[in-house]
């Protein structure tokens, strides 16, 4: 997981928090010994729920163990000079209404659109003199269609009708996004009152049903089936359909044969920015700078946000309901209400009084699936890298395909299939899928002059290893150096680019930020994690068995990404129960 100096001789060690952001997150409030609601954790979820209570009237404080806020939605100086999203690297699926009503831009948020947005290059190593062929897709379709026809004419033809269709299915999901699941709780055991009141939460599925319409058969396929039968129903050429694979397994422990991974590429495809739908950018100056934004707008309003104050656990009162939070110092702070944006285990099972939930519900909690397959890894280089399918140009300035998510091991649903095998068996991928995104292609406030920063998103590395390892710093390594390897076959010369790297495994990603198991959604994104069953039938509207404690993160409704609407939706449940307290 070290940051290894190579090429460029850099032999700082790095802070991972440096003195510039610390003092500015050192400077929130002083702590009180009281408060309306508090909140654990400063992940973007959390920092959601706080702007929006405190927008409210409720007086709000939010306590991070770490030095900086966001969570996974970081920028760390993890290199000298080189600024890394850390974790979380693309935005896209952050919800229009909060970058409305947290006024995002007056606080400081500037985002870099993507276009073209996907490039696939591909090996073809038998081409002899020839440019490998490749494949880039943007917001421009009949340019689009051009580079598709060069694989399929057939399949260029059909690539308009197959996003027509993505769409609507984005379009009737997207009222689900911002409102609470359907109250099964209330329906099953609510007073007369609270079961008519809970008819409300099915307004959001009515709109849904009235969207899809006659061809709801065939958008549940999409949501049930194996993202490969759905793609091979579409088109021929296996470089397409693995690019629009990759997308329906990134983050997700599932192979394209996996039956429901058209969810995971559905959550994937619903997003935007500044009304393109679809669209997926960059945050200038990292996800951090996202994070500071929200930030900036909840303490705006008067919210009191600690680093470096881990909560130790919840306080419960003897008539069973919450009453604040005791922190690792041992300092307590009451309040009303206490929102947890830590994933569901460690919210239950670490944080939260055992003797205050019921056996069954914490025997569900732990039961959830987090497997995770991802490898982050950050990398400093001195150039851009020079891919054969694209070279690039004299001056070394950036070119389209840089700006783009960079598909590499990509060219066969086979190849990514056998990434996923590997594993299964407890290995990682002999051939990962690699996202390759160089976010400093189009924001240049992240590295010197000339250099660039290199998100690599990597796929399949069990959290278990095989054969009795584990992941020490030999097994980083040795994983590593195959992942550049991959990239060199692609890009000679990559590795002699590298200054130096940061691994991230899933325990590492476990550890550091929290995420369960390493997983990026906190629990997996599968149809039986999902809407009135995340994380658990019957608790699936941001409440709990315990009265006073909500949850607010990517363990609920609507899940993973850098979304903010777990943040959002509960904050609305949390004000509403205020109201009626």
């Amino acid at each position: 997981m070290a940051a290894n100096g190579l090429g460029l001789g850099r032999a700082l060690a790095a802070s991972p928090c440096p003195p510039w952001r610390r003092a500015h997150w050192e400077a929130r409030g002083r702590l009180k010994p009281q408060y309306d609601a508090v909140v654990i954790g400063a992940g973007h979820n959390g920092l959601v729920a706080a702007a929006y209570l405190q927008r409210l009237g409720v007086n709000t404080a939010v306590f991070e163990r770490r030095p900086v806020t966001g969570g996974a939605a970081v920028t760390e100086e993890i290199i000298p000079g080189f600024k890394f999203s850390r974790a979380s690297y693309l935005l896209s699926l952050l919800r229009p209404q909060i970058y409305t009503d947290l006024e995002l831009k007056k606080h400081g948020l500037r985002l870099h659109l993507r276009n073209p947005y996907s490039f696939t290059p591909m090996l073809e190593e038998s081409m002899g003199s020839k440019v490998p062929r490749s494949l880039l897709l943007g917001t421009d379709m009949a340019e689009n269609q051009k580079q598709i026809a060069q694989f399929s004419r057939k399949d260029a033809q059909a690539f308009p009708k197959y996003e027509a269709f993505m769409n609507r299915l984005a379009l009737a999901i997207d009222p689900l996004l911002d409102a609470a699941p359907v109250d099964m709780e209330a329906f099953q055991r609510g007073s007369l009152w609270q079961r008519l009141r809970s008819l409300s939460t099915l307004k959001p599925l009515l709109q849904a049903g009235r969207i899809l319409g006659a061809q709801l058969p065939q958008y549940y396929q999409v949501l049930t089936a194996p993202i490969i039968k759905v793609l091979d129903q579409w088109f021929e050429s296996e470089p397409l359909k693995a690019t629009l694979a990759t997308d329906a397994v990134i983050g997700a422990m599932t192979s394209p044969h996996t039956p429901g991974s058209g969810y995971v590429l559905l959550h994937h495809v619903m997003g935007g920015l500044e009304g393109m739908q679809g669209a997926w950018g960059y945050v200038q100056g990292g996800m951090g700078a996202l994070s500071d934004a929200i930030t900036s707008s909840a303490t705006a309003h008067g919210a009191s946000i600690f680093t470096e104050k881990a909560v130790a656990k919840v306080l419960v009162s003897s008539e069973g309901r919450v009453q604040g939070v005791v922190l690792q110092d041992g300092s307590e702070v009451r309040s009303k209400v206490v929102l947890s944006n830590a994933s569901p285990q460690v919210t239950f099972l670490k944080l939260t009084p055992q003797e205050w939930l019921p056996k069954e519900f914490l025997e569900r909690i732990s039961r959830l699936d987090t497997k995770s397959p991802v490898t982050k890894i950050n990398v400093a280089v001195d150039r851009l890298p020079d891919f054969l399918a694209a070279p690039n140009a004299p001056g070394g300035q950036s070119l389209p395909h840089h700006q783009c998510s960079i598909h590499l091991n990509c060219e066969d649903t086979l190849l990514l299939h056998q990434a996923f095998e590997d594993a299964m068996d407890g290995l990682p991928s002999h051939r990962p899928m690699i996202e390759l995104c160089i976010p400093s292609s189009l924001d240049p406030t992240l590295a010197p002059p000339g250099c660039h920063v290199v998100s690599l998103f990597t796929q399949y590395t069990p959290y278990s290893l095989a054969r009795g390892k584990v992941w020490n710093e030999q097994e980083r390594n040795a994983y590593a150096d195959k992942v550049f390897d991959c990239i060199e076959a692609y890009a000679p010369g990559f590795k002699g680019s590298v200054a130096g790297r940061d691994i991230l495994t899933p325990p590492d990603l476990e550890r550091i930020f929290g995420l369960p198991g390493g997983n990026i959604f906190h629990c997996a994104m599968t149809l039986d994690q999902l809407y009135f069953a995340r994380p658990t039938p019957l608790h699936s509207g941001y409440r709990c068995p315990l009265r006073g404690l909500y949850l607010c993160g990517s363990g609920t409704h609507p899940g993973g990404g850098v979304m903010g609407a777990p943040g959002r939706n509960a904050a609305h449940v949390v004000f509403r129960d205020l109201k009626s307290m």
